[in-house]
This record gives C-alpha cells, structure tokens and sequence, in this order.
C-alpha cells in the first residue's frame, strides 16, 4: 500500500508529514517532489516490530533496496556469517538483533526457539536469528537484501531477486516487479521476471534487457518478462510468490522485432540453438544468455557446430560472441582461417571440387 502511495501525484501542500514504512521490504524510492518525508522500518515480531530505522532519500541506489536504517536505541545488531562471526563492511551477512525488545522465545515450541534464538557471543545476552541477508553501507546504515531461503540458485550463481527488484523499478515504465525462478524446460530452471507497467508507459524485452544488463552481471538478467496487474499478496500483505502465473503467449512480453539469420552459417548456429533451447526460433541478435543459455548448453552447442561445420569453438566463444550473428561471424572468420592454412588439394576436395579445376 506504502508503495501505491508514493506512487500517486501529491498536491505540494498536504498535512501529511512524515510516512512510516514496515511489515515487508521496500522496494521503491521517493519521488524527487515527494511533499513529505519517508523513514523505512525493520523488525520481526519477535523483536517488538521495529529494531531498525532510517529516512529514505531520494537519490536512488540502482541496484540495491532502500536501506532500512540503524538500529533504534536498546536495541544490538550484528551481521554474522555462519560461523556467528561479523562480517566485514560492505560483506554481506544474516542479521542478528539483541536487547529488551527480543521475545523469550516461541510458545511450546521448544526446538524452534532453540534454534532462532541463541546465546550472544559477545556477550552472553540472547540473539534473535532473522534468516535475512543484509549488508552495513559505508554511511553506516543497513542495506537489506532478502531472505537467505528466498536466494535463487541457478547454474552454480546465488541470486538475491531483491537486488535484480531493485534495478528493475528504476525502469520508466515499470510500477512494481517480482523476480522468481521457474522451470521453464525439463530441469532447467530460469529467472523470470513479473512487473505492473506504469499507466502511460511501454516497455520491450530489449528495453528491459538491455537495462538491466547495464547494471547487473549478464547471470542475473531475467529470461521472460511477464507483465500483470497487481502483484499478489497473501492476508498478510507479504507477496505471494505461489499466486504468480504461469509465463504464457497472453501475458509474456515477445520480441519486438525478429532479425532472422541471414546467411547460411547463421541459418544452422540458429538451426542448433533452437532446440537447445526449448525455442521455436532464435533472433540472430538475441543473447544466448538472456535466452536462458548457460555454460552446459553452451558445451552442447560446441559440440553441435563441430559436428555441422567442422569448426572448433572455445567455451570463452560463446560468451564473448553471445548472439547468433557474433558466433556466425567468429564461425567465418575460423572456416576462412582454416583454409588458408590448406593446400590447394586439400581446399578442393573440401570444398568438393575436382582436382584439376581451374580457378
């Protein structure tokens, strides 16, 4: 709801003066004419609702949530590896959160409160384990970056979808987005992202794409876009990840315009992606990765164009010429390598010429 509201056109006079944020992560900024000021808090229940807090500015971070401020008095915060040893600045870490304000524990369940709240190694006193994933800012405040048992993992990389969230609001024409994983193909898992346009505004998969890899690492771009009307949320106001659609024809974002191969190298590198991909067809300057590519396929596809067109490629190729038309060109410039390192005799009986042709 907090969102919804920084979202409307406020008046530049209004008696509300300071907005108070809690219950679950924030994932805008304020507006630059926002009439009034934003605090962002943080806390679990166990921990009497708010043991952090912070004015949010309006200067966004591109890729990080806002930040949920410093602790509040009487109130301890640690960020700890797994070890319970603090992490460094700027490392992240789970935070910790001790003081007056931490509960006993959880009513006739024990083993749990055994294992959420645990004994202070600094001190002996009693710590709250959050299982959130947070970092400590250079200014001192606290970053949040999402549930350690929301991380996605796909292809050996660990994923916050907090952090690909963030940078995706930024976008003009998005309103709100979630990031999940799906299984798109038998056992292959990708990023799909799903957002609530902005009224007025249009967005392309290139568009997106090409956004998001100007900010985040190439493994973190979503795959599919997915456009809906409002994220879900469950009785509690958390967002339900389990409501969200399936990616289909009506609600996917296509390609904006399909480059189709043009030669005839690019005809079969596009020949061979396709299937590898699950695809019906490949647009020769879409990016193997963002496709939902990865290094296994990537051998895959190796392999395939060795066996199609003699030529060996290194997996090092395929991510530096990503797209059908840059692996086609890397492709010709390997053939045209490769024969003029041949004798002539060698060169027509590849090319399957007589021996005694003329040129």
């Amino acid at each position: 709801m907090a969102e919804r509201l920084l979202a409307l056109r406020w008046p530049k006079k209004t008696s509300l003066r300071i907005m108070l944020t809690g219950g679950d992560a924030l994932h805008v900024y304020p507006p630059p004419d926002l009439p009034f000021l934003l605090v962002n808090n943080y806390g679990p229940t166990e921990c009497a609702v708010v043991a952090t807090s912070g004015l949010v500015s309006t200067r966004p971070h591109e890729n990080r949530l806002p930040p949920i401020g410093r602790p509040i008095d009487h109130t301890q915060v640690y960020i700890l590896d797994e070890a319970m040893r603090e992490v460094a600045a700027g490392t992240p870490g789970e935070i910790y959160i001790g003081g007056p304000g931490v509960a006993r524990g959880y009513r006739n369940r024990p083993a749990l409160t055994a294992e959420r709240f645990l004994p202070n190694p600094f001190d002996g006193t009693r710590l709250f384990k959050t299982g959130d994933c947070v970092q400590m800012l250079p200014d001192g405040q606290i970053a949040f970056l999402g549930r350690f048992d929301e991380q996605i993992k796909i292809r050996g990389f660990r994923i916050e979808p907090n952090e690909i969230v963030a940078a995706l609001n930024q976008h003009p024409a998005v309103s709100q987005s979630v990031v999940v994983a799906r299984e798109i193909s038998c056992g292959d898992r990708q990023l799909v992202a799903y957002f609530v346009p902005k009224a007025g505004h249009l967005a392309t998969v290139s568009e997106l794409r090409d956004f998001l890899g100007a900010r985040l690492p190439a493994y973190m771009v979503p795959a599919m876009y997915v456009t809906i009307e409002a994220v879900p949320l469950t009785p509690n106001g958390k967002v339900d990840r389990a409501a969200l659609p399936a990616p289909d024809a009506s609600n996917t974002l296509g390609e904006d315009v399909f480059h189709a191969p043009q030669t005839e190298i690019e005809q079969v590198v596009a020949g061979i992606l396709a299937p590898l991909l699950g695809l019906e067809r490949v647009d020769v300057e879409a990016n193997f990765f963002a496709l939902g590519g990865h290094s296994l396929l990537g051998i895959q596809l190796i392999s395939r164009v060795r066996d199609s067109l003699g030529v060996e490629l290194s997996l090092r190729t395929v991510f530096e010429a990503p797209s059908v038309a840059e692996l086609s060109a890397e492709i010709e410039r390997l053939l045209c390598a490769k024969l003029e390192a041949m004798s002539e005799e060698e060169v027509q009986r590849t090319l399957g010429m007589p021996e005694k042709a003329q040129p």
